[in-house]
């Protein structure tokens, strides 16, 4: 198979994230917060595809943060969501956030399939090993606890679903996990479609480096980073893989950096405090001994941004700091908003124009 057009485009690519969850990405307890409706994320979807963006990533979760509003409790299933997206848009690449663990290989392999058609090959996959451990437990399955067995299970899971994408004749699997016989998918996609996974162990960036395209990690400290990424590149090249790297960010855009900065304080004073202990104890079970201003920062960003990059500022700024990142070495950010049907807009009118003039876009 050729490559995919998205892995093509000689551009900073931008997408939305977790528009598909109650609250998006804000921990707030605003009432303005976004309402993951399906008639909002069908409203941001064409919103985006007008303006040229070029993707949208969903999370895949089943269950809440709990707290006051119980953070990312409603959530839109991603296939689902994925496949009404494409049959309503006309040049977005839409992703599918899989759990590897609770969706056969086949099976997905088969509903990708389909939708490459609805999308005339725009769906995307981001694949997710597994290490929310109430999530698994609300299905009830059990989280392997080392890295080791749950990458393992990934790969596995991967190959298989590749093989029924290239296979043009019936074969059998022997694995560990999963074994088939007379396994076969048609019709087959046209591409590989993109591959995206985020990582932070050693063996999710093996696994990334291995088989995505893209692998997704944050952003503390942009000279930390740009280190990062190259190192990131190198173990790609390694192995013989174009690997590319990005990062997700949160927008507050505002006609000056004082109402951008008022905006932010005020996300930030309205945090559903509940709801971000319980992602913290779950996410950073050991940022306690992280120096205390580090802690901080951490926890801040985790409220207003879920920990994204945060771009704050004019329209302006915002395209320096986009610009930033790519000088870092990253491919390109997803962006999230409180509300992004309400704030896309003039992100989109003065930010975007001012990309495409520094040749970002």
């Amino acid at each position: 198979m050729s490559q995919h057009p998205f892995l093509q485009k000689n551009k900073f690519l931008l997408g939305s994230f977790a528009s598909n969850c109650s609250s998006g990405m804000t921990i707030s307890t605003l009432p303005e917060r976004w309402d993951a409706s399906w008639e909002n994320n069908l409203k941001l979807a064409e919103l985006l595809d007008d303006a040229g963006i070029d993707f949208m990533l969903p999370i895949a979760r089943f269950t809440g943060y709990g707290g006051e509003t119980d953070f990312q409790g409603s959530i839109l299933e991603t296939m689902t969501w994925t496949s009404a997206l494409l049959a309503r848009t006309q040049n977005l690449v839409v992703f599918a956030t899989i759990q590897t663990a609770v969706n056969h290989p086949v099976v997905v392999a088969k509903q990708i399939a389909t939708m490459s058609k609805i999308g005339n090959d725009r769906v995307g996959l981001n694949i997710v090993a597994g290490w929310n451990k109430p999530e698994y437990e609300a299905l009830g399955l059990t989280l392997p606890d080392d890295h080791e067995t749950r990458y393992g299970y990934a790969q596995e899971w991967y190959d298989l679903v590749k093989q029924v994408w290239e296979s043009e004749e019936a074969f059998d699997f022997e694995g560990k996990y999963f074994q088939t016989k007379g396994t076969y998918g048609k019709p087959r996609p046209d591409y590989i479609p993109p591959i995206f996974n985020a990582a932070g162990s050693k063996n999710g960036r093996e696994f990334a480096i291995t088989n995505a395209d893209f692998l997704f990690t944050p952003v503390s400290d942009l000279s930390r980073s740009a280190a990062e990424v190259e190192e990131l590149k190198a173990l790609g090249r390694a192995k013989g893989r174009d690997t590319q790297v990005m990062t997700f960010s949160h927008v507050i855009c505002r006609a000056t950096e004082q109402e951008a900065q008022a905006e932010w304080e005020r996300q930030l004073a309205h945090t559903d405090m509940a709801a971000l202990d319980n992602l913290m104890n779950l996410m950073f079970a050991h940022a306690q001994s992280f120096p205390p201003e580090i802690r901080q920062q951490l926890r801040d960003r985790m409220a207003v941004g879920h920990g994204g990059f945060p771009l704050v500022g004019t329209p302006e700024q915002i395209a320096d700091q986009i610009v930033a990142l790519h000088t870092a070495g990253f491919s390109g950010t997803t962006l999230s908003f409180l509300d992004y049907v309400e704030e896309f807009p003039y992100f989109g009118d003065h930010v975007l124009p001012l990309l495409q003039a520094k040749g970002l876009r």
